[in-house]
């Protein structure tokens, strides 16, 4: 029996939480037996739109118009999935599913547990850091008689589901690399993913090899004309004080396809993907490089613990990466400002902070080991394309969207353009 569900999703934005609505499309498509699917579009801050026309974003919009004429009608709805921060979290339907990132932190606050626990059944996360998270973080309280609550914290069910593996066939990108020994990030420029160090540390270990470039794929938040000359400032006035650096570094900016991504990966002159940021909620571009056999730098704690790691022979889960070492320290207190800051990060949440000295090191490792860091980029890739199948990924989801255990009954398993920009070299 279908049920009529509402996936309420920022569904075409060029995002991580738009990655996610899109993975949820697909898993509830994956099961028509199951879903009469109806989509509200949700805005997502400053990001851009998609722009890509295929079979998928063809049936988003006719779902979009199908959803809007079924609610003027005054049609509700039997459950509805709602991928955003739990503090958006709303009573949309009898049975109410979130689907969040989480926090790349610590803990959570006590508003998102709060609207967790009052306004939806279950959550989905993305990784097994998130959920953890959201388990562990325990607060003092007092109930509405004033009566002391200790240990209060999440009370309805959570489930981290991870992303499926993601390869395509490369699309070559009009770019003219002239170093031979070069590295990725590909990361939005904002205080959590650690793009100042990232680039900063690079320049100051390679400033006198001119055969060494980093390819930094990035915005400030969209990819308009506005935003890249306000980015490729930022880059700029970072770099200023190297005046005398011979390493290069290649700005990209603007939409690019997944198959243009792949290239990247997959270009015979890269040696690795960066990231040192503070904390992710899963990590698209780690997975999909690894996807891809590209080797990894970057620390080993948060959301991409649930893909760097295999199991060797003695059972214990070793990551696969050149890892960076790191501390886990406090947030700087001016994350929690600004309107609504105090409600996402916790006051006393900490975050993962790499170590200069590590990274430099790493860098240079790859280099000299560069052999036995393809070998190991090797092993992962084939442990993720064996492990996160679509059709286990969307079946985990779905199993847990329409609470299996609950009613089993319903799981009858069959068979189952913005242009990229030209780089320039600053």
């Amino acid at each position: 029996m279908q049920k009529r569900i509402l996936l309420s999703a920022p569904i075409l934005s060029r995002s991580g939480y738009g990655e996610q609505a899109r993975f949820a499309l697909r898993a509830l498509r994956s099961r028509p037996d199951l879903f009469d699917i109806y989509i509200s579009n949700l805005p997502w801050g400053h990001t851009g739109q998609v722009s890509i026309s295929d079979e998928e974003s063809t049936f988003i919009i006719k779902t979009i118009e199908k959803t809007a004429q079924y609610h003027h009608a005054g049609n509700t709805f039997d459950m509805s999935l709602q991928v955003t921060i739990p503090n958006e979290f709303q009573r949309i339907a009898p049975v109410n599913v979130g689907y969040t990132a989480g926090i790349e932190t610590t803990k959570v606050t006590p508003q998102w547990i709060a609207k967790s626990n009052e306004i939806v059944n279950r959550v989905i996360t993305t990784s097994t850091h998130s959920q953890e998270v959201f388990e562990n973080t325990k607060y003092d309280v007092q109930d509405q008689h004033g009566n002391p609550v200790p240990n209060w914290g999440l009370q309805i069910p959570i489930k981290a589901v991870s992303y499926p593996i993601r390869v395509n066939e490369p699309q070559e990108l009009e770019i003219e690399f002239t170093t031979q020994k070069n590295f990725l990030a590909v990361s939005q420029w904002g205080p959590r993913k650690n793009l100042e160090n990232t680039i900063r540390w690079f320049v100051e270990e390679f400033h006198d090899d001119d055969d060494v470039g980093l390819i930094l794929k990035t915005n400030s938040a969209a990819d308009s004309i506005m935003d890249r000359e306000f980015t490729a400032r930022r880059l700029s006035t970072l770099l200023a004080p190297y005046t005398e650096k011979k390493c290069k570094i290649y700005f990209l900016h603007g939409e690019i396809t997944e198959g243009n991504l792949a290239w990247l990966y997959t270009h015979p002159t890269m040696k690795a993907l960066i990231n040192i940021g503070h904390g992710e909620g899963f990590g698209l571009p780690l997975f999909e490089a690894a996807c891809c056999g590209l080797p990894l730098i970057t620390t080993t704690w948060s959301g991409q613990l649930d893909f760097i790691c295999k199991t060797n022979k003695k059972g214990k889960r070793v990551p696969r990466v050149a890892s960076v070492a790191y501390d886990i320290v406090r947030l700087p207190p001016q994350m929690r400002q600004g309107p609504g800051a105090d409600q996402i990060f916790a006051e006393d949440a900490m975050w993962c902070e790499a170590k200069e000295a590590s990274y430099k090191r790493t860098l240079r490792d790859v280099l000299a080991k560069e052999t036995h860091y393809r070998k190991e980029a090797v092993v992962l890739r084939n442990h993720i394309l064996e492990t996160f199948t679509e059709e286990n990924q969307y079946r985990e989801f779905v199993d847990f969207v329409i609470d299996k255990e609950s009613a089993p009954e319903m799981i009858d398993w069959m068979e189952w353009n913005d242009e990229v920009q030209a780089p320039q070299e600053i």
